[in-house]
Formats: structure tokens, sequence, C-alpha cells
């Protein structure tokens, strides 16, 4: 995802605030990663890589300002990280309804989905109690493709298994 580096300017300008190198490298990792759910320590190396001489403390801070100019989110996936994500960056969304996460149990594999089917909830929200939802987050947990695959091979393979011992007890009576 490219960023618009005039309109983040402008952001900034509005907050009484400069462009500056540091805040502009941590908003491009998080833009160059839009999957990764970072953790400040997680842009921090990357951001490190090419700049050594910026320090964790400047990344907290500049995680901090992106959060307030809301463009990045913070999520939390309860694995007692505090993460964060690229958000609306041209600041042209009405209705900032993120995606959502699905969450493995088994691996903690993190997946995004962009489907939002929880507008008719909203509207009936709306209409039922005058309520106007702006947001919402949404975590599903379960099991992925790939543990589901590995889980269902290791319960035939133990069928199997119990079914062989069966047939070698049945004949050796």
């Amino acid at each position: 995802m490219k960023i618009d580096r005039e309109r983040f300017k402008e952001l900034l300008k509005e907050k009484g605030l400069k462009m500056t190198r540091q805040r502009l490298v941590v908003l491009e990792v998080l833009a160059e990663n839009p999957e990764q759910h970072l953790t400040a320590e997680d842009i921090y190396e990357r951001v490190k890589a090419a700049n050594p001489d910026i320090g964790l403390a400047t990344v907290y801070r500049t995680v901090q300002l992106l959060l307030e100019l809301e463009l990045i989110d913070r999520i939390n996936l309860d694995d007692g990280f505090v993460r964060y994500e690229i958000g609306d960056i041209m600041g042209k969304k009405q209705h900032h309804h993120r995606h959502h996460h699905l969450i493995c149990l088994k691996c903690g594999r993190v997946c995004a989905f962009q489907e939002d089917m929880l507008e008719a909830l909203e509207t009936g929200v709306k209409e039922a109690l005058g309520f106007r939802v702006t947001d919402h987050e949404v975590k599903l947990y379960g099991y992925c493709r790939d543990c589901s695959e590995k889980e269902k091979r290791e319960n035939q393979e133990e069928w199997n298994m119990e079914q062989k011992k069966l047939y070698r007890s049945a004949t050796n009576r």
C-alpha cells in the first residue's frame, strides 16, 4: 500500500506537527505489511534495519500519534501483545469498519477477512434501539484449514490403527 505523503503531511500540520523521517518510516512499515499485525517491537525491528538511529521510544511515540490520527488501528488478538495494522490512511472512509480476524486455536495463525456481514445487524440495532454503530471488531476462534486437515489425518490414522488391532485380535483366535 502506498502512502500519500502530502495527505500525511496535511494531517500532521492540522495537529500542529511536522512530518519527520521517523514518522514517515513507521507509517510506511505498517503500510508495507498490511496483513502482519505488528507489535511495536516488530515495527522497531523493521524500522531499525533501514534507520539504525531510531529508538524504540520513538517508535512507541510515533505509533501513539498515528493511532490518534486514526491512520493505524490497535488490535488485540488475545495473545498478550498489542498489535497494530494500517488503517484508513487516506481518511476517506465514512464508516471505519476494519477487517475481521480468524484465529486458529491450535497453531495461532491469524487470518484477516473483509466480509462485513454485520451491516444488517447494525441497521436493526439503529432501528430498534436508536443506537448508531460506528465501528465493531470481530474475532472468530476455531481451527484453520491446515490444522483441521492435520487433525482429520491423525484421527483417520488412529482409526486405521484401531481397526488393524481389532482385525489381528479377531484372526488370532
